[in-house]
């Protein structure tokens, strides 16, 4: 018995470094759970339900002892809250998009660990617009003249790159709470040595969850039209994977699919594939919908995927990513049979 076990603990030792995974109750966080599961990689899955991550000394400690390959920051705290949220929501907001992630970069320098971070694209707002040999950045996409020179010419519109300092921040107000705390962390973690920042926009796949974007169109009584770039859930969680996987150099990515897309696209979509029984109603432009329904601001913009495409990852064009996601639709009901054999991320394997 006692050669047995030093026998388990020789090839324990021989296993490979593991994945740390932090946020995985979340959103994103189950995503990279799919995906790492799916690959067949060992990790462990951590809520602050189960490990409070928050905490220094414990992440250090914990993080020393079981010496990961990679930690992945997928933690972040809801956009939900407008501009009457309480002041509790808002010091959850900023302690989970803004200090944790300082946190974690602090722990992993210590520890000469890599790690990913999952920021947000929404820290931007309007797109760079080509015309008369020049290029201009237009801040509101859903001024009438702008709107229709993308409607008849998309290819004059351009993203904002990873060069680009974020124009819906703190630093250059109007912007929502939400947002401005997700830009105040990038620019905590600028230079941080190790470190990816992986920046979403809008994310949205097959499976009919509340934080969908095709769920939530389908569930709005009216729709707010305006133009932007998404992201595929599961291809976001894939792309991010790969740059893990092929070394690429550290730094911030935008991670959406190519192109630029508008509500009403998707709406059309969504009418022309799943056929639901019921009639889309629009805000009639901003000024309704900021009067009577949104109470703070909403990034609409476009974001340029050049660096990562130049690292060979590869990402579908939008509209055939929300096309395809729309023709493999899973309803939640056809889902919930199978419920109790999902994977459960609370528990720490």
């Amino acid at each position: 018995m006692e050669r047995s076990g030093k026998r388990n603990k020789r090839e324990s030792r021989k296993q490979p470094p593991m994945i740390l995974l932090l946020g995985a109750t979340g959103y994103i966080g189950q995503a990279f759970a799919r995906a790492l599961r799916s690959r067949g990689e060992r990790f462990i899955p951590l809520s602050r339900r189960a490990f409070d991550y928050s905490k220094f000394d414990l992440l250090f400690d914990y993080v020393r002892n079981i010496r990961p390959r990679f930690v992945i920051n997928a933690a972040g705290s809801s956009n939900y809250f407008n501009v009457d949220s309480r002041e509790r929501e808002r010091l959850e907001a900023f302690e989970t998009n803004t200090v944790i992630p300082q946190t974690i970069a602090r722990v992993c320098l210590m520890t000469n660990t890599p790690w990913g971070h999952v920021s947000s694209g929404c820290i931007y707002a309007g797109a760079k617009v080509r015309g008369n040999g020049s290029v201009r950045i237009e801040k509101d996409l859903n001024r009438p003249e702008v709107r229709r020179l993308f409607d008849e010419h998309p290819e004059q519109f351009s993203g904002f790159t990873e060069y680009d300092e974020p124009n819906f921040s703190f630093r250059c107000p109007p912007c929502n709470f939400w947002e401005g705390t997700k830009a105040l962390a990038e620019e905590a973690l600028q230079g941080a040595e190790q470190t990816y920042i992986w920046r979403p926009r809008i994310p949205f796949s097959e499976r009919d969850e509340p934080r969908n974007l095709l769920t939530k169109l389908q569930l709005y009584p009216r729709i707010y039209d305006h133009v932007t770039s998404v992201s595929h859930l599961e291809d976001f969680v894939r792309a991010c994977l790969e740059l893990v996987e092929r070394q690429a150099p550290f730094g911030i990515y935008n991670v959406t699919n190519p192109g630029a897309v508008t509500t009403r696209q998707i709406v059309g979509m969504i009418q022309r594939i799943l056929k639901p029984n019921r009639k889309f109603d629009y805000w009639a432009g901003d000024e309704e919908f900021y009067s009577e329904g949104a109470k703070v601001p909403r990034s609409s913009c476009i974001l340029d995927v050049t660096k990562l495409l130049g690292t060979g990852v590869k990402m579908r064009p939008a509209e055939r990513a929300l096309q395809e996601a729309l023709q493999r639709w899973q309803p939640a009901e056809a889902r919930r049979s199978g419920a109790a054999r999902e994977f459960n991320p609370l528990v720490v394997k």
